[in-house]
Parts: structure tokens; C-alpha cells; sequence
């Protein structure tokens, strides 16, 4: 029987709603399941395209993975990836200064800002550079044939100018992308007066501080996103659907958006047509009657539209238009009834209503995209991925990328994919690459091949930085090989005896089961195998034996490592012995120290059968990042370039040996004739270290040695020490027991490191067979008391990010509960220990308790401080000290170093501590939310 069921309108609909969900949610599960995962870090590797820049600002790449790099002083360089080397092979007239009122020349933001390649370069050759006139006030944008590595002057064609002053910075742009219909786009800056709020200074004389003449114009090509066509003969036309129509009254037509700060990065989404930007915003970090705090944003257009600078910014904050002759603000504007009234605008005064900003993000911590942290920020933009935009790419990046957008802030130095729904609304964001940490990335762009390429500008802002360089982020979608670690506990020893090897450390990063296959091969011996991660050897008889390792993965891959182990001869004991302080030097202050050698066939330097002049011994002070790591290497014979090994490693890396050899003469003198030439006279280094670094021409020849400055003067006088010292008949060595007082060289930061160094070599031993001899060293490393919190090897939930300050690396920012930890630190004579540390409110920091804990983050706490939230600082009165200051100097001094944010810093007393201990910084506030930074800092002090 079937019984009929009476239900209301009402429930009816709740129950097909419910099928609905319960279906929708079915599919749902399989949609999930069906979804790209997100790929583990280690598949993606970085590796350096191109280094040594200076002040790189664009690149691009060809198919075969040529890259070009234009650097903002003018130079167009070429990496050649069959060389691996980076050439000039062009050279831009360019300015790249500006003039106060005042009449002081500083440095601007503009040169030689932008370039692009023609979408049919392979073809046409055609190169677009955007750049700053050497002598006129104008940005130009221009196009040459690139043929055979060489502009062709001939070829110049003058595509588009933009008015510009030279009173005040900044802002240029000069990001360039093309479009499916070979539309060209270009990002220009509103080459305004840069202060904390938004510039309308309407004030006669004052059009250089008014922004509302420059981006709110619609009548100037400056604060717009461009979009021409360019034609064959160099000129260019107006594609359709621009924001104003070719022939409007006080419009110009090659305008696509207007309102804008400084766009900067451009791409064009191949798939929407949507194009994407970074827009850098105001400086100001908190609210006030002048306007909101400053904002980046990172922009979408769908269309051509306002995007509302000088008068909002982020989601509509209005910025009122400020009378600077009665210092008062003045009514704010209404984004959708935009009126700009100023008399520097030549433009149409009634303005398209203000375009919705995408992702916007301030100093401190934002709510509503908490992932972008806090501090420091510069939106740069990049690439929206797609797969089908690449011809067979050799490495495309994983399915998990497809149609997102990979941006990079300039300031914090992450690399964000962002998440986009079907519409283009944003949905989502996650960091990319967290572990990677690119040093203020001012481009990124996937190449050809499907790798990413992020161009690194370095820490120093107006010069060259040693850290500046392309990487190329390279994707392994397959199988990946082992990595194999191997060790010994014995490298060598008397026969019979046994070694235990080891493989501690190998891994396979898929997870995958492995196998093991060690073989131990001497000639004239019979082989060892195992079949295991570890094993034991046994050496009866003399001989140099290879003991490797093959490890391979269950899908077939496999990678192997080798190390040598010399039977026969028992290898020396090394040691160095500190008396004070054994993890930091001071400077001015002696180190003590006293070596000590044994070997079981030769004696030792107690009993005298070892003599003083047969053992190494050496101290260097070297620069900060040298990496002593390579020093360290066995079999060295006992001469003069195991006393320098730091000497030689410096060299290595330099370019000496191009031009100079150690006996023969080359194109320079050899090292050789240096010494006997300048060895014993006085003042010989000083004078050499600044011909090294400044170069010079006429004391060998006519051939001029190249300037190298960008060497820092510590490892210069290493290298000079060495040369000076190449002809010594004898070991050069300190004594091993004695005293050494380091000394910072003149120009160095005082981060470096003191190599303490010893090291001996046995006698070969003779017979049916010979045995070499075995080398011994200790080298002790003692770091700089000061040290920089973002390079603690243990850190658990805080965040890294790049300082926007030239030349100051990266800064730690903590969060509740978070810490960073050093291994093995001895506090011997350590009283107390400063950071530089500051709960700023513009950067949304909350304040917190550091602890000062031993070997774990709960372990002995031997120190304390509270760190309360600083009060803000006031720019007027430090402005009004530094002008006083600057008004009552003496001819010729220099004004004191200040920094705007400068506070001073947090010292924590400490307890008496004896012995080696990991060392814990502990923060905590029991208050804060997850989201909320404590404070921020980076540099750590241990003073005694």
C-alpha cells in the first residue's frame, strides 16, 4: 500500500534544499579529492641566473635561456647561459638625480627604469627602454634593434614622452607587459613629492607637491598605466577601449587607468584579459586628520577606470585635500562624484567615480590579509600563472598554480600565490617558497621554459649591493634522487683498526623506500661490501682507501658519495685552546691561545719531537658572509698556502689569478714581484688594499688593474698579506702560543668573523707500500658579538622578513609564545646582552616579555625584560634637531648618523653562565592575539 504523505509548501523546500546540499556536497568531496595538492618545497629549487648586478631593475629571458638585465645607472647587461657569465653589452645615457629647491642635488629614483621585448623579438629584434633623458626633464620611452648583442643607434626610434620635474622624488614606474592584441602597457609614476600623506599643495610655485596636476590629472601621462599600440615605424596608435576616446577635450588618449601613486610591476591575465599591478602607497603609519595610514596595494583592473589617488586609497579611505596656507584640511572628496578643482589640474575636472582596490595592506597588521605581516612594505606585483601561456616548457610549474597570481612585495621579501575565483574575486592567499627569502625583489616573470625568475635588487639602495642577482626558481615535478650524506668516525689510523661509516643524513624527499650498497676499494686489497645504512670497516692492511656509498630510490633513481680513508698512518691530533670567551671576539681585546699537537708516530709539541715552525698556525679576520666552511679541507701540504688557505679561498672567488700568476708574469705582475717590490716598506698594505679596492695604472705597464670595490677591505687585506708574504723561504706562522688583538680595517662593519687556525701534517710512512701523510687541522671560528636575530638557526613562530633599510639584512618579528635559539653559546665574561628591539604602533606591535633561557625554550632563565609599545616618535621635532644640528656644524663635519625610527636598546642583565649552552630567546604575552606582532628586531649584542 502506498501511503500519501501531506508536507507544507515551506517543508517541501527544506527538503528538496536538503537533497540539493547533500548532493552538491557529494560532488563537493570528489572536487576536493580531484584538486591539485600543493607541492612540497623541495621540489622547487633556486638557483642564481646572474650576480654581481649593480642596481638591477628589469630583466627578460629568451627561450634559450639568455637573460637581459637593465640596471638603473644606464647599463643593459647579458647572461649568456652556455658561459654562465653576465656582460655590459650597452650602456644608456640616463639621469638619475634630481635638484632641490634648495639647490642640493640627491639621488631620484629614476634612470634607466623599464624594458621589454617586442612580442615578435625573434623576428624583428626590437628592445623597449624606458629611461630617464640625461639632460631633459622627460621620461622617454624608446626603441632600438638588438643585433648581435649591440643597440643599433641607427635603429632609435622615440615612442612616447612624459613631462617630468626634477625638484623633488619620486616615483617613475616603468613596468611594461604586453596583451593578446600586441597592445603595449606601461606603468608611470605620478613624479610627485613623496611625504607621509597624499601631496595637494596648491600653493603658487608648489605644482611639483600636487599630485592632483600629476595622477588625479587626466591631461598627464604621470600617476596612469599606459596602453599604445606601437607600429612598425616607431610611432604608435590608440587601441580602442581606453578610459577617455581619442579626440576628448583636455584627455589624453593613450591613458588606460589614472590615480595611481607609483604601479609598478605590470602583467596581463592571458586567460580574463584582467591586467594586475603592485601600487605603492603613502608612508604615514597611523590614522590623523591629514588622512588615513598608508596603504600598498596590489591592483586588478578589469577595465579601464579611476583608482582614486591623490584622494583615497585602499578601500575609499579619503585623504582631504589639504590648505597649506592656513594649515588646515580641507572637506574630503566623494569617490563617486569625483571633482578636482585644483588650479595645477589641466585636466577635465569631473573624474570617473574611484575602481575598487583588490588586496591592500598597511604597516601594521591587517586584518582582513593577515598573511602579509607587517612592517616595511613595497607591493611589487608579477605574473598571473598559466600553463598554456608556455611552448612545451621544459620545467612548467605544477597544475596546484593554475590562474593565480604570483606576486612579490619589494620590503618583506615573500613571494605570495593568490587565489582568484571564477569572477576574478580574490579568494585566497599562501606564501610560496616560505624557506626562500629574496633580498627586495624588484621583478618577477616566469621565463620560456616555465621557471620563475625573481630579480633581486640587494640591500643598498643607490649603489651596488653584493647580495643583488636573478635567480631562476626551477620546478621538479618528477621523481627526485637521494641525497646522500656519508661519515666516517676514523679517516685513518695505524692497522689493523675499524671504522664505523655512516649515512646519517640521507634522505629521499618522495618518501621513497631505499637501498643501501656501501663499497670499500683500495688497490691491490680486496673489496668490503654491506648492504646497509651504516657499516663497519675493517682495515688490515696499509693502503689509501674510497669508501662510497650508493643509495638508491625504489623507482630506480640513485646518487652516491665518497670519502677517502688512509690506512697505515694514524692521522694527528689538532687542537686550539682559548683561554676567555670561546664563541665571540671583541674588538681591541688580545684573544690568548695556546696550540696543541700529538700524532702517535711523530711525537708531539710537549715533548718536543714536533717542532713550533712545523705547525700552521694562523688568525684572519674576515668580512661578514665569508663562508670558512671551505677552509677546512684535508691532505694540505704544511707551506705558505695552508698558513693563507683564507687567502686562497678569497682568491678563488675573486678574479686575481685572471690577471696575475704566482711566479710568471701575466697581464699583471706575478704575486711574486709584488712582495719584492713592496714587502718591508712601510705602510706596503694600506697602500695595496686601496689599489686593489680603487684599481690603478703605471707602476706595471700601461695595462690599469680593475677596481674592486665591492670587495670588502677585510678579506683585501687577507689577500694582501698573502701576496706580500708569497716569497717567504719559510712557513710563515704565528707562534702556537701567544696572543692576538683583533682590529676591525677601516671601512668594515665590524661583523665579521676571527679564524683562528692550526694545522699539521704527519711524515709520509715508507715501505712496501707508501702511505701519505695525514693532515690534521682545528679551525675555531670566533662570530661578532653582534649578531642579526633572522639568522638564528632555530626559530619557531616568528616571522623573517627583509628590511626596506639599506644594507640591514632582515629583521625578526615575534609573536606570543614564538623563539629563536643559537647552538652552543659560551657566556664566559658575558654580562648582559642588547637588542635592538621596539614595539612600534605603526607596525601593529603589541609589546611583550624576551626570556633569556638555556638549552630549551623552558630551560634556566639566566635574564628578562618587558618591552612596553614605544611611544610614536615625533618626525617634526626630530626633523627641527637634525636641521639645528645641520645649521651649528663645523666646516667640513659630517652630521651625526640618525635614524627616524631609531630607539635605544633593550638591555637584559644576565646571570653568570659557565660552559657551552644552546640560548633561547624567549617571547611572550599572555594578551596578544595569534595574529598580533610583539615587537620587531634584529640586531642581538653580547657585551662583556
Amino acid at each position: 500500500m502506498i501511503h500519501k504523505t501531506t508536507r507544507s509548501p515551506k517543508t517541501m523546500r527544506t527538503v528538496l534544499f536538503s537533497a540539493k546540499f547533500l548532493v552538491a556536497g557529494f560532488l563537493a568531496a570528489f572536487t576536493i579529492q580531484d584538486k591539485p595538492s600543493r607541492p612540497d618545497e623541495s621540489r622547487f629549487t633556486p638557483v642564481v641566473v646572474a650576480d654581481n648586478l649593480d642596481e638591477p631593475m628589469v630583466f627578460e629571458v629568451l627561450r634559450d635561456g639568455t637573460a637581459y638585465i637593465a640596471e638603473r645607472k644606464g647599463a643593459l647587461k647579458k647572461y649568456n647561459p652556455s658561459t654562465k657569465t653576465t656582460d655590459l653589452i650597452a650602456t644608456i645615457p640616463v639621469n638619475t638625480k634630481y635638484t632641490s629647491a634648495e639647490g642640493v642635488v640627491r639621488e631620484a629614483e629614476e634612470g634607466l627604469m623599464g624594458m621589454t621585448f617586442d612580442p615578435n623579438f625573434e623576428k624583428n629584434h626590437w628592445i623597449y627602454l624606458y629611461y630617464a633623458h640625461p639632460t631633459e626633464k622627460k621620461h622617454i620611452l624608446s626603441r632600438w634593434d638588438l643585433i648581435d648583442d649591440q643597440l643599433v643607434e641607427s635603429s632609435k626610434k622615440d615612442v612616447i614622452e612624459v613631462e617630468t620635474q626634477r625638484e623633488v622624488c619620486c616615483h617613475t614606474g616603468g613596468g611594461m607587459t604586453w596583451d593578446k592584441a600586441g597592445n603595449l602597457l606601461l606603468t608611470v609614476g605620478n613624479n610627485t613629492g613623496n611625504q607621509q600623506a597624499a601631496q595637494t599643495d596648491e600653493r603658487p610655485g608648489r605644482a611639483s607637491w600636487d599630485d592632483q596636476g600629476h595622477a588625479g590629472n587626466t591631461n598627464d601621462l604621470r600617476g596612469k598605466i599606459l596602453r599604445i599600440h606601437p607600429e612598425a615605424d616607431g610611432s604608435y596608435t590608440i587601441p580602442e577601449g581606453n578610459l577617455y576616446p581619442k579626440g576628448t577635450a583636455k584627455t589624453r588618449p593613450e591613458i588606460y587607468s589614472m590615480g595611481h601613486r607609483n604601479p609598478w610591476r605590470i602583467s596581463v591575465d592571458s586567460k580574463t584579459g584582467f591586467i594586475y599591478w603592485g601600487e605603492v602607497g603613502p608612508d604615514a603609519g597611523e590614522d590623523s586628520e591629514i588622512g588615513p595610514r598608508g596603504y600598498d596595494e596590489l591592483n586588478q583592473a578589469r577595465k579601464p577606470g579611476n583608482f582614486g589617488w591623490p584622494w583615497f586609497v585602499a578601500d575609499d579611505q579619503a585623504f582631504p585635500v589639504f590648505d597649506y596656507g592656513t594649515n588646515k584640511p580641507l572637506a574630503k572628496k566623494d569617490p563617486k562624484n569625483l571633482i578636482n578643482n585644483s588650479p595645477n589640474n589641466t585636466g577635465l575636472e569631473k573624474l570617473f567615480p574611484t575602481e575598487p582596490t583588490f588586496i591592500y595592506y598597511p604597516y601594521g597588521v591587517s586584518e582582513k590579509f593577515p598573511l602579509v605581516g607587517s612592517g616595511s612594505r613595497s607591493a611589487t606585483g608579477g605574473p598571473i600563472y598559466h600553463k598554456a601561456d608556455f611552448k612545451n616548457p621544459k620545467r612548467a610549474w605544477p597544475a596546484y598554480y593554475e590562474n593565480k597570481w604570483i606576486v612579490a612585495d619589494f620590503s618583506r621579501g615573500w613571494i605570495m600565490a593568490i587565489s582568484m575565483k571564477e569572477n576574478g574575486d580574490y579568494e585566497s592567499m599562501e606564501r610560496v617558497l616560505p624557506d626562500y627569502h629574496p633580498v627586495q625583489p624588484i621583478d618577477i616573470k616566469f621565463g620560456p621554459d616555465g621557471d620563475l625568475y625573481i630579480l633581486e635588487y640587494g640591500s643598498n639602495w643607490f649603489r651596488k649591493s653584493d647580495n643583488s642577482r636573478l635567480i631562476r626558481i626551477e620546478y621538479n615535478g618528477g621523481n627526485r634522487k637521494p641525497i646522500v650524506q656519508v661519515a666516517t668516525d676514523k679517516k685513518g689510523g695505524t692497522v689493523p683498526f675499524k671504522a664505523n661509516l655512516s649515512s646519517a643524513g640521507t634522505k629521499d624527499f618522495d618518501g621513497d623506500a631505499l637501498k643501501y650498497s656501501w663499497k670499500i676499494t683500495a688497490p691491490g686489497v680486496a673489496p668490503q661490501s654491506f648492504a646497509t645504512a651504516n657499516a663497519v670497516a675493517n682495515f688490515a692492511k696499509p693502503g689509501v682507501y674510497t669508501a662510497m656509498l650508493t643509495v638508491t630510490d625504489s623507482k630506480g633513481a640513485s646518487n652516491t658519495q665518497s670519502l677517502k680513508i688512509v690506512a697505515g698512518n694514524e692521522p694527528p691530533l689538532v687542537s686550539v685552546n682559548l683561554a676567555g670567551n670561546k664563541t665571540f671576539f671583541f674588538a681591541e681585546k688580545p684573544i690568548e691561545y695556546t696550540i696543541a699537537v700529538a700524532d702517535k708516530e711523530d711525537g708531539s709539541l710537549a715533548d718536543g719531537k714536533i717542532k713550533p715552525e712545523q705547525v700552521a698556525v694562523s688568525i684572519d679576520y674576515t668580512s661578514e658572509g665569508f663562508d670558512y666552511a671551505e677552509v677546512v679541507q684535508s691532505q694540505r701540504s704544511v707551506d705558505a698556502s695552508t698558513q693563507f688557505a683564507v687567502a686562497q679561498i678569497l682568491m678563488s672567488k675573486s678574479d686575481c689569478k685572471v690577471c696575475h700568476q704566482p711566479n710568471t708574469k701575466s697581464v699583471g705582475p706575478s704575486f711574486a714581484e709584488v712582495s719584492n717590490k713592496y714587502k718591508g716598506q712601510a705602510g706596503a698594505l694600506d697602500l695595496l688594499v686601496q689599489k686593489v679596492l680603487k684599481g690603478g695604472s703605471g707602476v706595471w705597464g700601461e695595462v690599469a688593474m680593475a677596481a674592486h670595490p665591492s670587495l670588502p677591505v677585510a678579506d683585501a687585506e687577507v689577500i694582501v698579506k698573502y701576496i706580500l708574504h708569497s716569497t717567504d723561504k719559510t712557513l710563515s706562522s704565528l707562534p702556537v702560543k701567544g696572543e692576538f688583538t683583533p682590529v676591525i680595517p677601516k671601512g668594515d662593519n665590524g661583523n665579521g668573523s676571527v679564524l683562528i687556525r692550526a694545522a699539521f701534517t704527519d711524515r709520509a710512512v715508507s715501505g712496501s707500500k707508501a702511505i701519505p701523510a695525514q693532515t690534521s687541522e682545528e679551525l675555531i671560528v670566533l662570530r661578532s658579538p653582534e649578531v642579526n636575530g633572522a639568522e638564528a638557526p632555530i626559530a619557531k613562530g616568528v616571522e623573517r622578513k627583509a628590511l626596506g633599510v639599506a644594507g640591514l639584512g632582515f629583521c625578526v618579528v615575534p609573536y606570543t609564545n614564538s623563539y629563536i635559539g643559537f647552538q652552543k653559546i659560551d657566556l664566559a665574561t658575558i654580562s648582559q646582552i642588547q637588542l635592538n628591539a621596539s614595539a612600534e604602533t605603526r607596525e601593529g606591535s603589541v609589546g611583550g616579555t624576551i626570556e633569556i633561557r638555556l638549552d630549551s625554550p623552558t630551560g634556566t632563565l639566566i635574564g628578562e625584560k618587558q618591552v612596553e609599545v614605544a611611544p610614536p616618535i615625533d618626525i617634526a621635532k626630530m626633523m627641527a634637531e637634525l636641521e639645528s644640528e645641520k645649521k651649528n656644524a663645523k666646516p667640513g663635519e659630517a652630521p651625526k648618523p640618525r635614524s627616524r625610527f631609531a630607539r635605544p636598546p633593550v638591555v637584559l642583565q644576565i646571570k653568570e653562565t659557565t660552559g657551552k649552552h644552546d640560548l633561547y630567546f624567549v617571547f611572550k604575552n599572555a594578551k596578544a592575539k595569534e595574529i598580533q606582532p610583539l615587537m620587531s628586531f634584529s640586531k642581538i649584542k653580547f657585551i662583556q
